[in-house]
């Protein structure tokens, strides 16, 4: 009878824009949550009847929710180097607990980017997930699979200081053209009982410079020049002070690393091709226990550029006072972690106070086929479905993701002024609905009356 359907699709008016409200209602309130994406409600018929042509059955409405994942909120601007958000499409991956477990089941996918350290260093976010990225060895190395079982929750207090070794010496110097041949040189060799180093023979140049091995551990370096005999010709010794910092590597002797010739043409300049390739090539270094330790640096090896061949910029030889006029010199002590930064492709760069970098994670964007088809979870994050299909987890800017802002945080979806008006609509729809229940209550006691 069609006063009992119209009663029941009365009542399903009733049902629907309750839930239609419930969707307004949690619009409302989260204006201003990081990350959410505004959940729509939208309304289809309920038929119970679709062959007859003489007669109509009602059957109503039903409220379904439309989930507006795939929608891109306002970027806006954060002081916090670790507040993160996605500019294009894709997810943070993010997990429950500080362990991934191995069926992958604490994984969830999240836009919600405000991310600070816990207590344990871990970073999470406003609903407790934690961050998960791929890490990266000491190397720069990062697995090119990039499986999901080897993703980790990053803890930027767990970070380890670090040093450098040096590689690269970089001089510039003048030796004074007009220096008069020291008469020991005559007996110099080099060796034993005729070098500088061991102090058997005075240098007319000595200068000193620091360099750093890989424990972080500073030494020094001694430069010492003496005036051949031979026109345009320096000897030129590089050692060690003190000498038991190294292992001389035979036939070198006290602390001594590279000997050799620093040759120069008639315009002063460095002749490359009459130098000692000793000077010039990367020059071994072993360096000894130190502090009466078995703590023992790695082996460097450093290279010392004196200057291009033909060239002012490095040594020279005018008739001005001999001196050293710069150096630089890479590597750095140890020095602890100072902070983090994350550029546009989701590298975690670990910040050192002795002015190192370290890249140490890498943040996957997960793409989805279908995004809004997710499966909503606590605390704004969401889920694998079979509507949204399985994830790939790509370098941002990369395979249809977007881009890692650093220092910025995504809005709210919700357009307030629209969420207050379908408030309105609704509440209409609602009486509306109620008037029909009443009206069909009234023409069924009317029907009852007939008997009387």
């Amino acid at each position: 009878m069609s006063l009992y359907a119209s009663l029941f699709s009365g009542v399903s008016g009733l049902s629907a824009y309750s839930s239609a409200l419930g969707m307004i209602s949690d619009n409302i309130v989260n204006v201003n949550t990081i990350g959410y994406k505004e959940t729509r409600a939208s309304f289809t018929t309920l038929v119970t009847e679709s062959r007859s042509t003489t007669s109509y059955s009602p059957g109503g409405v039903q409220s379904l929710p439309q989930n507006l994942i795939s929608r891109q909120g306002l970027l806006q601007s954060s002081a916090s180097a670790t507040d993160l958000s996605i500019d294009g499409a894709g997810f943070f991956v993010v997990s429950s607990t500080p362990t991934v477990g191995q069926n992958n089941d604490s994984i969830s996918f999240t836009r919600a980017g405000s991310f600070t350290p816990d207590d344990e260093g871990f970073l999470k976010n406003t609903a407790g997930l934690y961050l998960l990225g791929f890490p990266i060895d000491s190397t720069g190395s990062l697995n090119p699979d990039r499986p999901v079982s080897s993703l980790e929750p990053i803890n930027v207090s767990g970070l380890t200081g670090t040093a450098e070794a040096t590689t690269n010496v970089t001089l510039r110097a003048n030796l004074q053209n007009t220096q008069p041949v020291n008469p020991a040189e005559a007996t110099y060799t080099g060796g034993p009982g005729f070098s500088m180093a061991d102090g058997s023979i005075t240098p007319d140049f000595k200068r000193q410079i620091q360099v750093f091995d890989s424990q972080g551990t500073s030494h020094t370096v001694t430069i010492a020049a003496l005036k051949s005999s031979t026109p345009n010709e320096w000897h030129v010794e590089l050692f060690i002070d003190p000498a038991s910092d190294i292992t001389p590597i035979a036939p070198l002797h006290s602390g001594q690393i590279a000997v050799g010739t620093l040759a120069f043409d008639q315009d002063s300049h460095l002749d490359l091709t009459n130098t000692s390739p000793a000077l010039t090539s990367p020059v071994p270094i072993n360096w000894a226990p130190g502090g009466g330790s078995a703590s023992q640096a790695a082996p460097s090896t450093i290279t010392f550029d004196f200057g291009d061949d033909g060239e002012g910029n490095g040594f020279t030889q005018y008739d001005s006072i001999s001196t050293l006029i710069s150096s630089s010199v890479d590597g750095a002590v140890f020095g602890n972690v100072t902070g983090v930064s994350i550029d546009e492709e989701g590298i975690v760069t670990a910040l050192f106070d002795n002015g190192l970098t370290r890249k140490v994670y890498q943040l996957p964007v997960a793409v989805f086929q279908n995004p809004d088809g997710l499966t909503r979870r606590q605390g704004n994050s969401y889920t694998v479905s079979d509507q949204s299909g399985t994830f790939a987890l790509q370098v941002g800017g990369t395979g249809g993701a977007g881009f890692v802002a650093p220092s910025t945080l995504e809005a709210s979806t919700v357009d307030l002024s629209n969420e207050f008006t379908q408030l309105i609509t609704t509440q209409r729809a609602f009486s509306a609905s109620t008037k029909i229940i009443t009206t069909a209550d009234e023409m069924l006691s009317e029907l009852n009356n007939i008997k009387r």
